[in-house]
């Protein structure tokens, strides 16, 4: 196999090795493919140095989600590479527009062992490559995960362990129809962060936020607006600010308001939040679902219950790890407890005396 050096900005073809380089990135190709595969090993994925397993390449920013998706207790990393001179299309904010080229990668570290690493490569106009790569022992590499997933590969707790996901698992959340990056948008690179997040993580060294993005020319249209009123979720109650911070990193890449589940939930998309935060909490109280709460009657089941806290659908599905009822229904084996416990306050206290100042 012939070696090519990485030359940021072109592209070398290897006809040999049917191997192309671009940026950084190693990609699988024959001459009958339009579109690109994984690589087979992380280290040909562009997140490193060439030939230096761990030293991350500094044109991967590293960012912090302020509302971090629960996943089974796993310490995250992650890192962004947007190909030089282009920006992100942020006209809809509800939906950014990457340029081609651009890669995320999430790790996951459980009880202090790198386990996973994700890619998410949009690799063509059209087409965004999801994969997963599963580190050796020696925590020297990671390979290409196979398209159905790795099952067990890692203990999280006495019973349970974390499997990677297939690559259907990884459309189900990041969208098949409209492919996007989870953690990456108005709200969750805000500098306006939630001191009381669940789960929050400090801001890394050089860690790309909207501010960021807006004075590196990242973005466009420009955002001046942002760095004076940065976003946050529009509501006066720190809770409820909380909460729903919360449930759109965790349940809105499913709960988007249209479609058939938009019957059975509301909007729990981040922009709806910016809008109108309080908004939403309302719509959340006496909402009926067509899930039945076990030992409520027939039709009597409702998101939030606040006279029965402990009767209200979304509590439940939370505290449920059963395959049939568990919300979200993918991605974690483990109860997320301190986020229950919150939900449990916030209904009893918070969403009970919001109801009961109705007019």
């Amino acid at each position: 196999m012939m070696r090519a050096s990485i030359y940021a900005g072109t592209v070398v073809i290897v006809i040999a090795a049917a191997v192309a380089i671009d940026g950084g990135v190693l990609q699988r190709v024959t001459a009958a493919e339009s579109t690109p595969r994984a690589p087979a090993r992380l280290s040909e994925t562009g997140l490193y140095v060439l030939d230096r397993v761990g030293v991350v390449d500094e044109r991967n920013r590293p960012f912090t989600p302020q509302y971090p998706l629960w996943s089974d207790g796993a310490t995250k990393t992650r890192w962004v590479f947007l190909p030089p001179g282009t920006t992100i299309d942020t006209r809809d904010d509800s939906a950014w527009d990457f340029p081609v080229g651009t890669r995320f990668w999430k790790e996951f570290t459980f009880n202090g062992r790198k386990v996973e690493t994700r890619m998410l490569w949009k690799a063509t106009a059209a087409n965004w490559i999801a994969a997963s790569y599963l580190w050796n022992d020696e925590r020297t590499d990671a390979t290409l995960a196979s398209d159905l997933g790795e099952p067990d590969v890692a203990a999280v707790s006495s019973s349970r362990r974390h499997s990677i996901p297939s690559t259907a698992d990884c459309f189900a959340c990041h969208g098949a129809k409209r492919t996007e990056p989870l953690g990456f948008n108005p709200l969750q690179l805000s500098t306006d962060r939630d001191p009381n997040a669940i789960h929050a993580e400090s801001l890394a060294s050089g860690s790309l936020t909207l501010e960021t993005l807006q004075r590196e020319g990242l973005i466009s249209p420009a955002r001046t607006g942002s760095i004076g009123a940065p976003p946050r979720v529009r509501t006066t109650d720190p809770a409820t600010r909380t909460m729903l911070g919360y449930l759109s990193a965790n349940c809105g890449s499913c709960h988007l308001g249209d479609g058939e589940i938009a019957v059975r939930v509301p909007s729990l998309r981040y922009d709806q939040m910016l809008r109108d935060g309080d908004a939403v909490a309302a719509s959340l109280i006496g909402r009926a679902t067509s899930w039945r709460v076990p030992g409520v009657r027939d039709g009597a089941s409702v998101l939030i219950d606040v006279a029965s806290p402990e009767s209200s659908a979304m509590l439940v599905r939370m505290r449920s790890r059963s395959p049939s009822s568990q919300m979200p229904p993918l991605g974690t084996v483990l109860r997320d407890e301190a986020a229950i416990e919150k939900m449990r306050q916030w209904i009893a206290r918070d969403l009970a005396a919001r109801a009961s100042n109705k007019p």
